[in-house]
Parts: C-alpha cells; structure tokens; sequence
C-alpha cells in the first residue's frame, strides 16, 4: 500500500506566492476602489504586503497557512478537513501530541505533505447573538495569536481563510472587519516589512466582501489611485458600431434639413400678398 509520502507532489496544483496578486495590483486592475469610509491612513508599504486569493489555501507555497480547528484538533469539517487530508496521516499524528486547544488560541504544527512549511491552528468561537462582543474578541484572538506564532517561528508570510464563517455561523461580514482590523494593527505595531498575509476565500460572496471592506483597512494610496480619465476608459467601440452611428446622425441631420426646408417655404407662401 502506497504512503502518505508517495502521493505524487507533481499531480498537486501549487500556487506560488509570486501568483497572488496583491491589492496594490487589485486597485491597479480596478478590482479594488476607493473607500467611501476611511478607517486607517493609506500607506503605500502595506499594499504590497496583502494579498487576496481565491481557492483552496491547501494549494499555496507560503511559509503557512492557518487551519480554522475544532478543539481537538484532530480534524473535522470544511478548511480543517480538507487541511488535515492534504497534510496526510503525520499531521494527525502530531497534533495528538498538542493536547488540543481552547477557543481563541492557537497552536503551530508541522505541514506534511502540504507545500506550505508550517500549519496554524486556531480554533475559532461558535457564533451566539447572546454574546457578539465575547466572540468578537474570541475571533481577534484567533488572528491575533496566529500572528503572533508567525513572529515567534520566523515566518515571513501567512494566508488565512476565513474563521468561523462556515459551520460555526460568524457573519461573514462581522469577521471580515474583525479580521482586515487585527492584521492592520499588527502591520502597524510591526517593524518588519518583508511579512505578508494572505486573505483566503473560497465563495465568490466571501470574495466580494473582502473586496468591498479590504479598502476600509487598507485605502490606496496617491501613486496608484486610477485617474478620472482612466476609469472612464471603457472597451474600444467596434468599427461596425461607430458606422451604424455616424449613418444615424446622418439621417436625423438629413430629417432636420428637410423639415426646416418646408418650414422656411411655408413661411415664404404665408408672406406672399393675397
């Protein structure tokens, strides 16, 4: 029976950090706009350093990735699932070793057969009206302590999904603010500006989320903003199209000539002695 270890690494899609385009390139390509709400300054370093990619995190080739975990940390449903499957059994193995881990933590591991070099997990708090301010800060913790072990571990990246807006119920619009606010904090307390993160989602909702809030927490700056010119530039219009109008113009042109012709004899004949 094949191994773990035999899975053949060239079957498996990887995607290079150097492939995520950042949100300097998304305000660029105008993906991004403008922000009618400023929460931060812009700060043209920052864009470089964020990225937003859509697809499977188990893919990326980046010092980590972060698993959204249950508890036990011995695997589960969506992100962890598909995390744990990917890494292979080694993964298992070590985090039996972990003893677990309490809501808002986070605990660090080896990536197995992952391309990444490391795996995060936290564990994420199950949604409750009752108590919004205590997840909130349950959630905060989550990215917070993620960041943290990124520093700890030198590790010069990290690509998270999106926590607890799966089966634990978060709003995906809650966390994405709770989460866009920590990762701009730590940017903000931090001196090194080679660190980079990646928001990962799989949804082309979440992905629209994050597109609409990422310029709250991080606007553009002057350098990149499209001018008035630029974002009025549309698709070229076909030949056949500008033919079709110019023949039209043409032919209310020729309707105004006749008519005022028939206008002005009118008149003519009006003036005439009878």
């Amino acid at each position: 029976m094949a191994s773990d270890s035999d899975s053949s690494d060239e079957m498996k899609r990887i995607v290079k950090l150097s492939d995520i385009r950042t949100i300097r390139e998304l305000y660029k390509s105008s993906v991004l706009k403008s922000p009618e709400t400023l929460r931060y300054k812009p700060n043209s370093d920052f864009l470089n350093r964020v990225s937003l990619f859509q697809g499977d995190i188990t893919e990326l080739q980046v010092d980590s990735i972060v698993n959204a975990a249950n508890k036990s940390l011995l695997g589960g449903g969506g992100v962890d699932g598909a995390i744990h499957h990917a890494a292979g059994r080694g993964l298992l193995k070590e985090c039996r070793t972990l003893n677990g881990c309490e809501t808002g933590f986070s605990k660090i591991t080896g990536a197995y057969n992952l391309p990444s070099k490391r795996i995060i997990h936290t564990v994420g708090p199950v949604y409750s009206n009752h108590s919004v301010d205590l997840k909130a800060k349950q959630l905060a913790s989550c990215y917070q302590t993620s960041l943290d072990l990124t520093v700890q571990n030198s590790l010069r990246h990290v690509a998270f999904p999106s926590i607890s807006t799966g089966i634990y119920g978060y709003p995906i619009e809650d966390a994405t603010h709770i989460a866009l606010d920590v990762v701009r904090k730590h940017f903000e307390s931090e001196t090194d500006s080679t660190f980079s993160v990646i928001f990962v989602v799989w949804s082309n909702k979440d992905k629209s989320v994050y597109e609409a809030l990422i310029p709250e927490y991080f606007p553009p700056s002057d350098d990149i903003v499209p001018t008035e010119e630029e974002e009025s530039e549309g698709e070229p219009v076909p030949e056949s199209q500008i033919q079709e109008d110019w023949e039209e113009v043409e032919n209310v042109q020729g309707n105004i000539a006749e008519n005022g012709a028939q206008v002005a004899e009118k008149e003519n004949d009006e003036s005439k002695p009878v």
